[in-house]
């Protein structure tokens, strides 16, 4: 594991290099993929990142999290509170019930705020999307999914989980349980409808074309989930003229 942890930080220097920018911006929630990240960032730009708090009517127990692994790893980190900004987006916008809808404003609002931290300080944007999020488009299309590097889009969630431990991140971090804080209550186990464990299982199955022993069920919910997303991860159709 040390191995693939050097290689990602090298990635991490070359793609930054080539892109003419100095260093890197992420958003820091408290959970593990956002953990693992800081730890990757600080070994690559140990004078050259900056890590973002972003709490956004959810939870305080993000942010405290968030803060002490912060005060764990010695990171560099700004916070900056996205509720007010998010609540006169809600009072301007026309009303709904349909909670997805205003949900996915939150990680909207820290992707642009991300990217004015990235703008000011000439950096790029990472992202901490997984590889099982990403394959089953988990994820909010120019939201979380509006980002510039994807270091960990080749590790499944339960490969995250033990990069971790290897970059010293605390055990309770590891062992929380996923949640993108989007409404009170959230948590994507509960959403996907699966654990990650679970579902890490059925895309590698996929993956290998041996779908035997597979609960059909929540194979059938996963390959819609894949289908269903596929819009995310795909270059925005152009039209082209004859």
């Amino acid at each position: 594991m040390d191995s693939i942890i050097d290689e990602i930080v090298v990635w991490l220097k070359e793609e930054v290099h080539k892109a003419g920018k100095k260093g890197i911006v992420f958003g820091l929630s408290g959970g593990v993929d956002s953990a693992c990240l800081a730890a990757l960032a600080k070994r690559a730009f140990p004078d050259n990142y900056l890590g973002l708090i972003m709490p956004c009517e959810q939870a305080s127990s993000d942010a405290e999290m968030a803060i002490k692994l912060a005060n764990k790893l010695d990171l560099t980190t700004k916070k900056i509170a996205l509720d007010k900004p998010y609540k006169s987006l809600l009072e301007i916008l026309p009303s709904t019930e349909d909670k997805i809808s205003k949900a996915n404003l939150k990680p909207r609002l820290r992707m642009l705020t991300l990217y004015y931290f990235a703008n000011i300080y000439n950096y790029l944007v990472v992202g901490t999307s997984n590889k099982s999020e990403i394959t089953i488009g988990y994820y909010t299309k120019y939201g979380d999914g509006g980002v510039d590097l994807l270091p960990l889009a080749e590790f499944y969630k339960t490969e995250v989980r033990e990069l971790a431990k290897e970059l010293g991140i605390p055990k309770e971090i590891i062992l929380r349980k996923p949640s993108a804080g989007l409404w009170p209550g959230q948590f994507d186990e509960d959403e996907i409808g699966m654990s990650y464990s679970e579902l890490d299982e059925i895309i590698r199955a996929i993956e290998d074309a041996n779908t035997n022993g597979i609960d059909k069920h929540k194979l059938d919910k996963v390959m819609k989930m894949i289908e269903g997303s596929r819009h995310k991860c795909q270059p925005v159709p152009v039209f082209q003229r004859r």
